[in-house]
């Protein structure tokens, strides 16, 4: 269940962010958020995967790097950001 709340809370902080462009400072906060959403997400990923209820070495691999990409996207944007 958690991790589809933290899968889920990265779109929705992007969204909610975009609302707030106007302030720089507060988009950068919700991109943030975005970031630590992904990296949570990978965790429960692995816990998952360690612990059983993940049983496919496969489909573990194809969302984990699914995630590292996101992951390397959104903080390529941040960086391009706050240049």
């Amino acid at each position: 269940m958690q991790i589809r709340r933290s899968s889920k809370a990265g779109a929705s902080d992007i969204v909610e962010g975009f609302g707030r462009k106007r302030y720089q400072a507060e988009y950068v906060k919700f991109l943030v958020y975005t970031h630590a959403s992904c990296d949570e997400t990978k965790e429960h990923l692995e816990l998952l995967f360690e612990t059983g209820p993940l049983t496919g070495e496969k489909q573990y691999n194809y969302f984990m790097e699914g995630c590292d990409k996101l992951s390397r996207k959104i903080n390529k944007f941040l960086q391009a950001f706050k240049a």
